[in-house]
Parts: C-alpha cells; sequence; structure tokens
C-alpha cells in the first residue's frame, strides 16, 4: 500500500540508521517499487534495503532504481534467498519483509520501539485482525500451522509463517538455519524454543499484489515437516 507523509520519528536506542529491511524477491515487478517507497519514506530513507533476487522479470532492476543493495541468486526457493537476505546486512537490527506489497511498513517503528524494549524478536500476527485479505485455504493452513508449532514447543504461537519479523543481528547469526519453504517457522520457533525474548505483535494484512509463488499443498506439507523436524531437533539438542 501507498503510504504518503505517515513518517514515524523512531524511538531512542536505536534508530532507524540501525536498521535493515531485507526480503527475497522474485518476478514481483508490480509491487516491489511500491514496497521500497514505503519503507523510505517510513524511515525518511536512512534505512538499508538489501533484496537477495532470482526474478526473470525487471524486480531487480526497479529494485536498484529505488536505491536497494540486490544479491542476485539462482531460484532455490524462498528459504535459500530470505535466509542469504537476512544474514547479508551488518546493521544490529533487520526486518524480514514480503515484497508483494501486504505487510505494512508503517509498523517498523513500532518493531524497532520493541526490540529497544529489550526483544530479541518481534514478529508480526496477521491473524488477529481476521487476515480478510488472505486466501480462506491458506488462512486455514497458517492457523493449523500455529497449532502444531504451539503443541510441540508447548509455548503459545499464533502466526508462524508471517513474513514481518524484527530480530537483533547476532541471533540470527548465532543460530544456524537450515529449512527451505519452513524457514519463516523456523526463524521463529528456534530463538522462542532457545529462551530468546520473542513477542508477537498484531499486524494489518493486506491484499496482495501479483501472483502467489507457493502451491498451497506441496508448500503446506513442507512447512509442517518443518515445523516438526525444528520442534524435535530443538527438544534433543
Amino acid at each position: 500500500m501507498a503510504i504518503q507523509g505517515t513518517r514515524t520519528e523512531e524511538p531512542g536506542g536505536y534508530t532507524f540508521d540501525d536498521l535493515a529491511v531485507v526480503m527475497g524477491t522474485y518476478n514481483e515487478e508490480e509491487a516491489i517499487g511500491t514496497v521500497l517507497d514505503d519503507i523510505a519514506t517510513v524511515t525518511d530513507g536512512r534505512a538499508e534495503v538489501v533484496c537477495v533476487d532470482g526474478s526473470s522479470d525487471r524486480t531487480p532492476e526497479i529494485a536498484r532504481d529505488h536505491g536497494a543493495t540486490v544479491v542476485e541468486q539462482e531460484p532455490q526457493g524462498y528459504g535459500v534467498a530470505v535466509r542469504e537476505a537476512v544474514l547479508t546486512p551488518d546493521r544490529p537490527v533487520v526486518v524480514t519483509t514480503d515484497c508483494d506489497d501486504t505487510y505494512p511498513m508503517e509498523r517498523l517503528p513500532d518493531f524497532l520501539a520493541e526490540i529497544n524494549d529489550g526483544a530479541d524478536v518481534v514478529s508480526g500476527d496477521r491473524l488477529y485482525y481476521g487476515a480478510e485479505q488472505m486466501p480462506a485455504m491458506n488462512k486455514l493452513g497458517n492457523e493449523l500451522f500455529a497449532l502444531l508449532a504451539s503443541v510441540l514447543m508447548s509455548k503459545r504461537v499464533h502466526d508462524t509463517t508471517t513474513g514481518m519479523r524484527a530480530y537483533r543481528r547476532e541471533i540470527l547469526q548465532k543460530i544456524v538455519w537450515t529449512e527451505n519453504t519452513g524457514l519463516s517457522a523456523e526463524l521463529l520457533m528456534r530463538p522462542l524454543m532457545r529462551g530468546y525474548d520473542v513477542r508477537e505483535r498484531p499486524i494489518e494484512y493486506d491484499e496482495r499484489k501479483g501472483e502467489t509463488k507457493l502451491d498451497p499443498f506441496s508448500g503446506g506439507a513442507a512447512i509442517a515437516k518443518s515445523i516438526v523436524r525444528v520442534a524435535l531437533e530443538e527438544r534433543f539438542r
């Protein structure tokens, strides 16, 4: 969504100069410009932006024109791209987002405030407000993923597969990330099961621009397997 004049001052502690916003991008030329404009508006152009890109369309060109650092990568799946994205910047706070204009970049100051308040991970809960723009099958799947993860971890979580989170960089560097399609769940579960301060916060979720790249059946099965595998690995590590 295009943000008009809604820049918000960041709190004390870490500032937008300490922030990197990262994403994996794959053929998102319809939305990437809006997302990057929103990030620039909210952060006054001070946040670093990193796109790990495997596109065959104009996505990387548009991203570079908007000042983003583009790391080109052969398409290997969501998790491979996002893992590269979260490990690339050297700023102390890293926020992940998707490039399809579904996530509210105006919440970046709130996520940064939570980090300054002591959080290690701040996770956007898309389901809290109903996620009416999300396809019904996707919404049901996300609710079931959260239930499965909650049971296996003995810790209640509400949205394991959200793409919008803030992390302290040292945590991203310290943990070994192993999943591909299920990386979003892993990025929440491993820090939580290791005792880090992980906070879920409600966010709005907008209708995506462009076509989804994830098959709901094969993708859903891969995510469920990742949740089980990560939970077991963390319990017995």
